[in-house]
């Protein structure tokens, strides 16, 4: 079985969804084929589980500059389309969850960024760190008329993170897609990660936590991965001679060295039977 890898541009794939979709962006030379739908594709979703630490910020930056922080600690702006959802862990169906669900970067060509600031008043945990998860179409968790549903089917797909407070968290993220032997697709999240001590300059010593955390695309492309079956009839008939042959050369050796075998005995009882009569 082969599993050839196949990228396309993720930012062309977002356009050719909108002009299918009604909502027309920058004009393009051409026509473009459409591949694939508004739900499967662009606006991925992130969905955090804060605990007890409040949102204080949330904005979008481009071409990878973040500006000074003002009055860290302190609500801001926040500029992002943000939703919160309550439901059940469908792993254990008794524990209410509290998730904050947020829409990632979209604009890949200009290095679009999410920059969130988090802030805990006090814990008596050891260590401290909130929670999230990353999901494909944040479209379609808006368009979903059972949003929790949507969210616990969410949490028993994909993988779940961490990132710790007094840190600037930079999450670099790409999007890998497979196709099954059945036709079916699924769609995965690699992310690589990078973190920054934050320097807290505030005038007075505090005993709450604050989190930054930045999420973009690490490049501009969508990796498809696609198995191919090589396998049919001829070729299994093709594997079963030459598993044949195989036994069958081996029983032939195994044959002529059992006659080797012998034909060495008898030599060698030959020349003893010699020795023993010269002495008599």
């Amino acid at each position: 079985m082969l599993r050839p890898e196949i990228s396309a541009s993720y930012q062309e794939l977002s356009e050719d969804v909108e002009r299918a979709s009604g909502n027309p962006t920058d004009e393009r030379e051409g026509e473009m084929e459409v591949h694939e739908d508004a739900s499967s594709v662009i606006l991925p979703g992130i969905a955090f589980y804060p605990g007890k630490a409040r949102l204080l910020s949330c904005k979008h930056h481009y071409y990878d500059h973040i500006p000074p922080l003002i009055n860290p600690g302190q609500p801001g702006d926040i500029e992002c389309t943000t939703q919160r959802i309550n439901y059940t862990d469908p792993f254990t169906n008794q524990t209410m969850k509290y998730a904050l669900v947020v829409r990632g970067p979209r604009d890949v060509k200009k290095k679009e960024l999410v920059f969130l600031q988090f802030h805990l008043n006090g814990t008596d945990q050891d260590f401290s760190a909130i929670d999230y998860l990353l999901f494909s179409s944040f479209q379609e968790f808006i368009n979903s008329p059972e949003k929790a549903e949507f969210m616990k089917d969410c949490e028993s797909s994909y993988s779940s993170w961490k990132f710790s407070g007094g840190f600037r968290t930079w999450v670099r993220m790409s999007l890998v897609k497979t196709k099954e032997e059945d036709g079916s697709e699924t769609v995965e999240f690699k992310q690589e990660t990078s973190v920054v001590n934050y320097i807290d300059q505030r005038a007075e010593p505090r005993g709450d936590q604050l989190f930054f955390v930045v999420f973009e695309w690490k490049d501009p492309f969508i990796q498809t991965v696609q198995d191919i079956i090589t396998a049919n009839p001829w070729n299994m008939i093709a594997l079963l001679c030459g598993i044949f042959l195989a036994l069958f050369k081996a029983a032939d050796f195994a044959k002529l060295s059992v006659k080797w075998m012998i034909k060495i005995r008898k030599r060698h009882l030959k020349r003893r039977s010699q020795v023993m009569n010269h002495i008599n």
